[in-house]
């Protein structure tokens, strides 16, 4: 009996032994499991894949090396489908493309407010969009305070034609009750007509004092008014702006009066030339962006507020050292490449870009020719980096 249960006590640790052997096998295996068609997916033990079902495949665990660096096995490095590239230069700058969107030319916008005190009898202009010409009427407005100013007026007018003084100047009298017409803001042909007739009418007239389009309409028939109240708001579209974003890395690439070419999507074989006008002097600090401004003549009426554009700044062409775009990973940060350090061994490399020409990017910086970098599969380098160090590859990095 008693060597029964030594038998059997020997047999519960021989097998507690493998259970503890097989889970440590587990816990320091270098294996992981990916799938082949979807190389994101990394798990420690066999399965299938969560988004095709497929069986996962296994390989050797990338290595972390301590400084960022990551190694990965010549398996990954197909099923990432990495390719590396030395770095060189080449003649790029033709120029590059910014998008925009086509504004309202703010030094073209009006406010046509009641100069006076009074009640908004009839409104000539009620519909936003509705053009409106230099000198078209706007609105009547009954006013007993400019009523006994066109009274005044007519009194020294008759005054200075029928009285002669040498005590009180009659005609500096009539002036002055004349320039208090005007600038309430009756034209120099309501002034001359008041003093043709001799008679002075209920309500008076207000026109448009520069031609544009309506963009909001503030007051309403029947409306007591006071000095100053905006009764209608105009814009000039003549002219417009576009505005642009600029990356900052991009900035010294453009000055003051860069030629631009601006496109609109959604006019189709037309372009418009022009200059960068004005360059915000202040960077967005959460977006590191910038903002350039061009105006265009906008004649037949083309350019609406609102459309998007796509605004090309030509530059020189000059020598520099470029990438294919995909090798090129953007952060909020900064962008990043992968620079091998040795067999399959990768670091990351933070660098400023510049100028973009079709699918090349300039490395300002942070790269020298003959640097071998990963220019197909950079993500998935990036993906091998995540899984092996848990993070970003560019937090804490700088340029």
């Amino acid at each position: 009996m008693r060597y029964i249960i030594v038998l059997t006590a020997a047999a519960l640790l021989f097998g507690a032994c493998r259970e503890v052997k097989k889970e440590a096998v587990v816990v320091h295996s270098d294996t992981v499991y990916t799938c082949s068609m979807h190389p994101q997916i990394m798990q420690d033990r066999p399965g299938k894949c969560p988004i095709c079902g497929m069986e996962l495949i296994p390989v050797k665990k990338s290595m972390d090396m301590g400084d960022g660096s990551v190694q990965l096995s010549d398996q990954q490095m197909r099923l990432g489908g990495v390719r590396l590239d030395t770095v060189g230069g080449s003649v790029i700058g033709d120029g590059m493309v910014l998008t925009g969107t086509v504004t309202v030319n703010e030094t073209g916008s009006t406010a046509v407010s009641a100069r006076l005190a009074g009640r908004i009898e009839r409104l000539y202009v009620k519909t936003t969009g509705e053009a409106v010409h230099k000198g078209q009427k706007l609105y009547d407005l009954y006013s007993e305070e400019l009523n006994n100013a066109e009274q005044e007026y007519l009194l020294a007018l008759e005054r200075q034609e029928t009285l002669h003084s040498n005590v009180v100047d009659l005609k500096q009298l009539m002036e002055a009750a004349r320039s208090k017409l005007l600038l309430w803001g009756l034209s120099e042909a309501q002034v001359a007509e008041l003093a043709r007739v001799r008679k002075p009418e209920p309500v008076t007239s207000f026109y448009s004092p520069s031609e544009g389009v309506v963009t909001s309409v503030e007051g309403h028939e029947g409306d007591e008014v006071a000095a100053g109240t905006v009764v209608v708001r105009l814009v000039d579209l003549s002219t417009v702006w576009v505005e642009a974003q600029v990356y900052t890395s991009q900035l010294p690439d453009i000055g003051k009066e860069a030629p631009v070419v601006v496109r609109l999507p959604e006019v189709p074989g037309r372009e418009w030339p022009g200059r960068i006008s004005f360059m915000n002097p202040e960077v967005d600090p959460d977006a590191r962006i910038n903002g350039v401004r061009i105006v265009l003549r906008n004649g037949d009426g083309v350019l609406k507020p609102g459309m998007a554009a796509e605004v090309r700044v030509t530059n020189g062409e000059r020598h520099s050292l470029t990438l294919p775009e995909t090798a090129v990973i953007r952060g909020a940060t900064g962008n990043l490449v992968w620079v091998a350090a040795g067999h399959n061994l990768f670091r990351p490399v933070m660098v400023d870009t510049g100028v973009e020409e079709g699918d090349r990017v300039e490395i300002r910086s942070g790269l020298t020719a003959g640097d071998v970098v990963v220019t197909e599969g950079a993500y998935w380098v990036n993906s091998a980096y995540g899984f092996m160090h848990g993070g970003d590859a560019m937090a804490g990095m700088k340029m």
